[in-house]
């Protein structure tokens, strides 16, 4: 990956397609719509091609759901790793464990690490219905941190079953950021990203990245004309150094986010450092 060459690092993007498919069905992405339209549902490959075409690289991941669906992603972290390593000039794939299997996943997170290619792990605790402070998934963590990786955690709402009745099934309490709270402290050598704005529970995330010194946020998920003003005063001072770009895409395109994204009143050296560089310091990428 040539680093210099790039303009931005998004650390926040869905494979919701798999190259084995011969028909895309819609089922993830049905779930969104009520709040993001259509999205295009892209293979590793396809997503690859988005980002090199506007010279930027990606972290690219599925959400290992399955003990609540009942159904396994639709992309294995298999597929998103194998086919990451053949665009690896764009794309920076993480893995995606269900902690409710234990030591099941615990065994599928340390052959993904093995295994090589895998920069991180993801993790949706209002999808994967646990929180994240629950011991259950200490084991998982350890495993994580362990092998010096990033772990990043959705936050505050979420697209997944809005407006749908119950939304879903799903429950945002699992998503205050507040419960990473405990999880920086209980593994403190482990990076963690605070995904997205995290309405409606905002302060309490930039407490905890404020207090923590492993503790990120990335951007995604919301337009930047819609980020809360004390994320973005935070942003432009004492977190410059802490937040990352992040689209949530095909949710939303990197094109509409950076154009919103230039409209911020931001210092002019702390646009780089979120675009691309403090992603370059989390992931290793300089090195």
């Amino acid at each position: 990956m040539d680093i210099d060459r790039l303009t931005a690092i998004d650390v926040h993007t869905h494979v919701l397609a798999s190259v084995t498919e011969e028909e895309r069905s819609g089922v993830d992405s049905t779930a969104l719509a009520g709040r993001f339209g259509t999205i295009p549902e892209l293979t590793v490959p396809e997503l690859a091609a988005h980002y090199r075409e506007r010279e930027m690289a990606a972290v690219v991941f599925t959400v290992d759901s399955a003990t609540r669906t009942g159904r396994p992603p639709r992309v294995s972290n298999d597929e998103i790793a194998d086919l990451s390593a053949e665009h690896s000039d764009v794309l920076i794939p993480f893995g995606s464990v269900d902690p409710h299997r234990g030591e099941v996943a615990i065994r599928q997170a340390r052959r993904l690490i093995e295994r090589g290619g895998v920069r991180g792990f993801k993790f949706h605790p209002s999808d994967q219905a646990f929180y994240p402070n629950d011991p259950m998934a200490y084991p998982l963590y350890e495993v994580i941190a362990e092998a010096g990786l990033p772990a990043l955690f959705h936050s505050g709402q979420t697209g997944v079953g809005a407006g749908q009745r119950a939304g879903g099934g799903i429950r945002i309490k699992y998503s205050n950021p507040l419960f990473l709270d405990d999880v920086a402290v209980d593994f403190p050598d482990m990076p963690i990203v605070i995904a997205h704005p995290s309405v409606p529970w905002q302060d309490e995330a930039l407490a905890v990245a404020g207090h923590k010194p492993q503790v990120w946020i990335d951007l995604s998920g919301w337009s930047p004309k819609y980020f809360p003003p004390q994320l973005v005063a935070q942003a432009n001072s004492l977190l410059q150094d802490k937040v990352l770009f992040g689209s949530d895409f095909p949710a939303l395109s990197p094109d509409r986010w950076m154009a919103d994204f230039a409209k911020l009143d931001l210092k002019d050296h702390v646009r780089p450092k979120i675009l691309k560089d403090n992603a370059v310091r989390l992931l290793g990428l300089g090195s």
